[in-house]
């Protein structure tokens, strides 16, 4: 019965304001006619006219999504999933959750330098919200710019010049500070120049047997991403073998970006929510290393998963390395996951993450080589 009501008070409102909207329509008409002999063009419309008749059509467009909500009979031609989808908000829809730090970072003075705090704009993309650039204040730069000619030019040099970053809003001071924090974060380049080259356990996965594989199905390596691949080893470790590899990465708590590019690569600072900035189909690989595991929301990681699907070409590559999730969660989510691309499984290996969180957690790793079906 309440439900009858309210559609038929829906249905009222809605008579009465298009029936507003004719009765304004003709005043306007009305007001304006002008006879034949005349050369005078029609006045203007009065501004105060144009908003009340902007009002009614929102109004109306607005009262009828609320009665399609309200009328369970009637079927959305919506996807439900795509609904879903759409509250990832990967283009800066969700920066109203966010005001105070949206406004602390747009809060600067205009035609000066701009606040040298990258980690705040860190915080709003990781929580979805991406949001314009600074356009009225200049970028910052270090103090002691390193000549151009002694930028490294091989992608794995000994070290990485200091000077060439802003250090501000970092803990550590210099690259040799961060390498012995964690001497496994990629800053010094050197050490990582046979890490895509060996073969330990089944997980390993040499760029010289991807290149054997490849070959073996006459596909071509040519232009690659490697989605969350910190400092850029990867990227680097393809540069020698004349493939070009874009690395997408994000600066916290360390300049990442600014280490993919002083080897000479290109950083894509960027979150995993994100769509990619790469049109359809123009892709040969796609790797997901470390930074793709189990802590990401599983509509992100299926968000994240199909647009990989949509910018790899036919015949292109995914590859998953060494992504870890609970024993039984790659069984019945992950595993089935990855199986909805319907790709060709080149390769499958799982084994047991032996250091202590992952013993006491039940987890494993798993990498997996995936090609896309060259038509569907």
């Amino acid at each position: 019965m309440s439900f009858t009501f309210t559609t038929m008070t829906l249905n009222l409102v809605l008579l009465m304001a298009m029936v507003a909207t004719n009765i304004l329509s003709l005043y306007h008409l009305s007001s304006t006619l002008q006879s034949p002999k005349s050369p005078k063009p029609p006045p203007p419309v009065p501004d105060q006219l144009l908003h009340q008749l902007h009002t009614i059509r929102a109004t109306i467009n607005h009262l009828t999504r609320l009665q399609n909500i309200n009328n369970p009979t009637k079927k959305s031609t919506i996807p439900s999933d795509l609904l879903l989808y759409s509250h990832l908000s990967p283009i800066a829809s969700s920066c109203h959750n966010h005001p105070e730090l949206l406004h602390k970072y747009m809060t600067y003075t205009p035609f000066s330098l701009c606040p040298s705090d990258s980690d705040l704009a860190e915080s709003l993309i990781l929580r979805g919200c991406h949001p314009l650039p600074r356009r009225r204040c200049f970028s910052k730069t270090p103090q002691k710019q390193i000549p151009p000619n002694s930028l490294p030019k091989n992608p794995f040099p000994s070290s990485l010049p200091n000077n060439a970053v802003i250090w501000d809003h970092y803990q550590c001071k210099s690259f040799d500070c961060l390498n012995k924090q964690n001497p496994n974060l990629g800053f010094q380049p050197s050490r990582d120049i046979s890490r895509f080259n060996s073969y330990k356990t089944d997980l390993d996965l040499p760029i010289q047997q991807l290149f054997q594989i490849a070959a073996a199905a006459k596909s071509v390596l040519r232009l690659g991403l490697d989605v969350g691949g910190g400092t850029g080893s990867f990227a680097a470790a393809m540069r020698l073998r004349n493939v070009t590899v874009v690395t997408t990465t994000m600066n916290v708590a360390a300049p990442n970006s600014e280490a993919v590019a002083l080897r000479g690569l290109v950083p894509l600072h960027m979150p995993l929510q994100q769509r990619l900035p790469l049109f359809d189909g123009v892709l040969d690989l796609v790797r997901c290393g470390r930074a793709v595991n189990r802590w990401i929301p599983l509509t992100v990681m299926e968000f994240l998963l199909l647009d990989v699907d949509r910018v790899l070409r036919g015949g292109g590559y995914l590859w998953v390395d060494h992504f870890f999730s609970k024993g039984v969660d790659l069984e019945k989510v992950y595993a089935p996951l990855i199986g909805k691309l319907g790709y060709k499984k080149v390769k499958w290996a799982t084994g047991n993450k032996t250091d202590a969180g992952g013993v006491k957690n039940g987890e494993v790793y798993l990498t997996a080589l995936l090609q896309k079906p060259v038509s569907r």
